[in-house]
């Protein structure tokens, strides 16, 4: 039974695709396919996104991108699908990629690291789907909450070679006022600040709590800027620490002046991405 419930190549405007060239390159568009999607997730109808290269002439290790915000604050639109998810397909990968249950006209309620976490590995099963996809090979990257949905599905399977975080939440500091711009959005999804279930739901959902959890096998790329005021730089360092002592592999990168969303280091950090992605996929 297949689980891709409905697909559809995404189509822009030509003013779209000289903008997607500009700021993703003319490969984005001319190598690779961006779909978007509802699939089936626990019985609900999810949306989300597929993405490959043109060529299929070959077998290509599949990516699943993890998206940030919370609900539908940071739902990918098509336009950033076609750029970030092409761009993905044109490093030679078969991507997915969830809007998590509630968001987008997708069924069901945002759980913010919850239920919703079978979200991400009900995308594993879509390979089967995609005639390009080498269902063998995995690698998952996340950017902020997606960096938090990241560690975590890292602690319910061993099945990726590679990961990616960047600006990723390692600690919801649940008793803490110290990024009161992030306790506001938690209250979204998790409750009143301060009460009992908020406070449960902010350690089960922070992974410094539970670090001995995660995949052993599972190399990380952490990027953090230092300049970060919304996803504090404290959450990638703390959690090296702990990556440490339980002898881990990762690679910690804390960029100078980088802010939650690294513009000022894109060419950078897109370079570290691909080559992690190449040094343990390929």
């Amino acid at each position: 039974m297949k689980k891709i419930i409905n697909r559809e190549i995404i189509d822009l405007s030509e003013q779209q695709q000289k903008m997607i060239s500009s700021g993703w390159g003319k490969d984005t568009l001319d190598k690779s396919v961006v779909e978007k999607i509802t699939y089936s997730s626990d019985g609900l109808k999810v949306t989300g996104y597929i993405a490959y290269p043109k060529d299929d002439s070959q077998k290509y290790p599949c990516i699943i991108w993890c998206r940030g915000g919370i609900g539908n604050a940071g739902v990918i639109d098509k336009f950033t699908a076609r750029g970030i998810y092409g761009q993905l397909a044109t490093w030679g990968y078969c991507v997915f990629a969830s809007q998590y249950r509630g968001n987008d006209g997708g069924e069901g309620h945002d759980d913010f690291g919850g239920d919703d976490l079978n979200d991400i590995l009900n995308l594993i099963p879509l390979a089967e789907e995609i005639p390009q996809a080498n269902k063998d090979v995995w690698g998952i990257e996340g950017w902020s909450r997606g960096g938090m949905m990241t560690y975590l599905t890292l602690t319910k399977t061993n099945i990726f070679k590679a990961a990616v975080v960047l600006g990723g939440i390692a600690n919801l500091r649940c008793n803490s006022d110290e990024s009161k711009f992030m306790r506001r959005l938690y209250e979204h999804t998790m409750g009143r600040y301060g009460e009992d279930e908020f406070i449960s739901r902010c350690e089960t959902r922070s992974i410094v709590n539970f670090t001995e959890k995660l995949s052993k096998t599972t190399p990380m790329l952490i990027i953090h800027g230092n300049a970060d005021n919304r996803v504090l730089p404290h959450d990638s360092l703390d959690l090296s620490y702990k990556l440490l002592d339980l002898k881990i592999p990762y690679r910690l990168v804390m960029l100078e002046g980088g802010d939650h969303f690294l513009k000022s280091h894109r060419k950078e950090v897109d370079e570290m991405r691909k080559n992690w992605f190449e040094r343990y996929l390929n």
